[in-house]
């Protein structure tokens, strides 16, 4: 059963929950003001890691097909046969469980809004089949959970929350942009749809600087309409020094440091964040 477990995790990349568990809590972080009572954020770390699996496994499990066909992706274990789809299936239904459950432990209207925050999350494994929209379906899914988390404090929404939810989705629709740059001619011998397929690298590229801009300056809003302390800004800062350095590495011609600059920079500017804005209540 553990075996069984620990493929599925690694199938799923289930470290890369560090992108989006550090935004919900810094929507948390936003509406308490500091760090919320323990219980409110265990329920939110449960309710992250119960939507993003299932997502995620959900994804592998319709996209079955087109990873057998990308090398990038070839030795998923689904793929292989390591694991069966009935096994998959069974791990959706404890996440989504395990979601919902999570949400209702929180409030009303955290346990309202899970249904559609996780159809959400299921209709972008989709969106690839039709449109080249679907970098930014996938920053929208991850732009949710900074007001997320802010309704699993607070019950309610806030203009701070929205903003930097908006921040997050060109975030992530700026470094998805670049990752999708190596899957270009599997895309294109496919008929999936994305930027790079569509309109080239070195058009997705100058795409994902303007989105990163954009979220940049959100992040720059979120600042000041929270009137947060000087280490927000230091962060802030540390963030545009791991943008600038993402774009850097990356080039039309050579793709070859993709991997530095989606897991090590965005894995930074999510915990520099969060935790930039919880040490600026402290100070």
């Amino acid at each position: 059963m553990i075996g069984r477990l620990s493929l599925i995790l690694g199938m799923i990349k289930f470290e890369h929950s560090l992108f989006a568990l550090p935004f919900a809590f810094m929507g948390a972080f936003l509406a308490a003001r500091g760090l919320p009572r323990g219980g409110t954020c265990l329920w939110i770390l449960l309710a992250m890691v119960g939507a993003r699996s299932a997502a995620m496994a959900f994804n592998r499990l319709v996209d079955v097909r087109y990873d057998a066909t990308n090398p990038r992706t070839q030795q998923r274990a689904l793929v292989t046969g390591m694991l069966r789809k009935k096994e998959v299936v069974l791990f959706i239904l404890a996440s989504t469980a395990l979601f919902f459950l999570s949400a209702a432990m929180l409030n009303t209207l955290a346990l309202l809004l899970s249904p559609p925050a996780l159809a959400l999350l299921f209709f972008y494994s989709y969106t690839k089949r039709f449109t080249s929209l679907a970098h930014l379906v996938l920053g929208v899914c991850l732009g949710l959970t900074p007001p997320a988390g802010w309704i699993a404090v607070t019950g309610d929404i806030s203009l701070s929350s929205l903003l930097l939810g908006i921040g997050v989705c060109f975030w992530v629709a700026g470094f998805d942009l670049i990752y999708a740059c190596q899957d270009v001619d599997h895309d294109r011998r496919e008929g999936l749809h994305s930027v790079p397929a569509t309109f080239g690298i070195a058009a997705t590229l100058a795409a994902s600087v303007a989105v990163h801009v954009a979220a940049f300056a959100l992040f720059v809003a979120v600042g000041q309409i929270a009137a947060l302390a000087w280490p927000y800004w230091v962060g802030v800062g540390i963030v545009l020094v791991s943008l600038v350095v993402q774009h850097a590495i990356v080039r039309p011609g050579d793709l070859s440091r993709v991997n530095a600059a989606f897991f090590t920079s965005n894995g930074v500017i999510s915990l520099i964040m969060a935790a930039a804005t919880l040490i600026a209540y402290w100070v």
